[in-house]
């Protein structure tokens, strides 16, 4: 639905204007960024063009330029991202959004609604003329496989098994799914609680929305802001009465614990809070350290800004859910270190490769899957992927009909690098990784890593594919 504009809020194409004008005054992403990206070379390209021509570049290239950008995290500008999420939310105050994007972008609904008769709705897709048609009508590219819904989600499963209530004692973890774990692949969350419940944690799984991540990208600010707030309110809730708040997405975690944080230490909220000088802007030296930086507002002032797509979101409980937030692979690292993880796991005799995705990497946590993982007998683990390395998928964006070519075109050197270790199957903790995997090497199995750890739990032998 198209939105009336707001007075004084810049234009779609200003907004993806100054970004080009900006990155083309830097340089420095046309060759970092050449072949992890599709944002950057296109940018180039368009500014290179226009120079050597003389025209303009339309409104229409700047639009798909804005398209390109997955906010994988690579890029070394915050500002840039935060821009081009701007640009993506002011095209849908102008131009609307078409049904399939926002069917595409709303998991949550979406699963929600089909997930109330699964069986109907794989019978009905699997009927293949019935699923070109449901294609099209979402704008959905007929080379991708539509994943079936499951016969029970996970936080069904999770009411079921009574873990929508809090638990009593210590320790105990409040546990963060996400739309694809919750909807999609209910296996993965399931193994998240059988990990915890071995390791003696007890599990609650408070309400929750999507992070925010599918809904951000598609330019639908307001629902963004109202699930961004919605789960604010329920983590930090559960942390304040003694839960350790973890989650096994990258992506939402990503979002939760590094967009929702950027510029919130800018804020006056957080300045007032560090009683910061009249012309001062005290930021944390180091994330999770003491001490600040102290810097001149009358200089810096006007470039350190509150991060406008979460401006209107308390700075304080954004930075709170920061810091309380983990990383399933990280908590249970932590444990390990402190000697209070369960290391009695079973062989699992297999030659697999580990890719850490985009979004766990800009986390900064190191790879505590992969240290995790190294501990099951038998288990053959080769790491594939570098810094810059990307599947591609983007989330919902790759099933774009538009975006599809693009999204397999810069995933192919990662599938060329995967299939070269010859593995049986492929571990990554992304999700949206997994999807792009099955459809760029549906030869092999993609596993989450705590999928494999639930089972040398289990002492399964062997790992089968489902």
């Amino acid at each position: 639905m198209k939105q009336k504009p707001e007075q004084g809020n810049p234009s779609s194409r200003d907004l993806i204007r100054g970004v080009m004008d900006a990155c083309t005054n830097c340089d420095i992403c046309r060759f970092m960024m050449d072949e992890s990206c599709l944002f950057f070379p296109e940018l180039y390209r368009l500014f290179d063009k226009e120079k050597e021509a003389g025209t303009n570049v339309t409104d229409e290239e700047l639009k798909r330029l804005a398209s390109l950008c997955t906010l994988c995290g690579l890029c070394p500008c915050p500002n840039i991202r935060a821009d081009i999420l701007l640009s993506k939310a002011a095209r849908v105050r102008e131009q609307g959004i078409r049904a399939g994007e926002r069917l595409l972008a709303d998991v949550q609904n979406a699963c929600r609604l089909g997930g109330r008769f699964p069986w109907l709705i794989n019978t009905f897709l699997s009927i293949n003329p019935v699923e070109k048609i449901t294609k099209r009508m979402g704008g959905i590219s007929q080379k991708r496989a539509l994943p079936r819904l499951p016969k029970e989600n996970f936080f069904s499963w999770a009411q079921k098994n009574g873990l929508t209530r809090k638990p009593a004692g210590q320790p105990k973890a409040a546990y963060f799914a996400g739309c694809t774990a919750g909807f999609l692949f209910p296996e993965v969350a399931r193994a998240a609680v059988a990990v915890l419940k071995q390791n003696h944690i007890a599990v609650y799984v408070p309400p929750q929305q999507c992070c925010g991540m599918p809904t951000l990208l598609e330019g639908m600010a307001a629902l963004t802001r109202q699930r961004v707030q919605d789960n604010l309110r329920t983590l930090l809730d559960a942390a304040d009465t003694g839960f350790d708040l973890v989650c096994t997405c990258p992506t939402c975690g990503f979002f939760m614990k590094k967009l929702l944080r950027e510029g919130a230490h800018y804020s006056q909220a957080f300045q007032k809070s560090v009683s910061a000088g009249a012309d001062e802007i005290r930021v944390p030296g180091k994330i999770g350290k003491e001490g600040y930086v102290s810097l001149k507002k009358s200089i810096y002032g006007d470039l350190l800004a509150d991060n406008p797509n979460f401006s209107a979101i308390d700075p304080m409980a954004r930075i709170a859910l920061s810091e309380k937030l983990s990383d399933m692979g990280q908590y249970l690292e932590r444990l390990h270190l402190k000697g209070l993880l369960d290391t009695n796991l079973g062989r699992i005799n297999n030659r697999m490769v580990y890719f850490t995705p985009c979004h766990q990497r800009e986390q900064n946590i190191g790879s505590p899957y992969e240290n995790l993982l190294f501990m099951i007998p038998g288990l053959d683990l080769i790491h594939v992927g570098g810094d810059m390395d990307c599947c591609g998928m983007g989330g919902s964006l790759g099933f774009k009909e538009g975006f599809h070519g693009d999204s397999v075109r810069l995933g192919q050197p990662l599938a060329k690098k995967i299939k070269a270790a010859s593995p049986y199957a492929i571990v990554t903790d992304c999700l949206s990784c997994r999807l792009q995997f099955r459809h760029l090497l549906p030869e092999l199995p993609v596993y989450h890593p705590l999928e494999l750890l639930a089972s040398a739990y289990k002492n399964e032998k062997t790992i089968i594919r489902p």
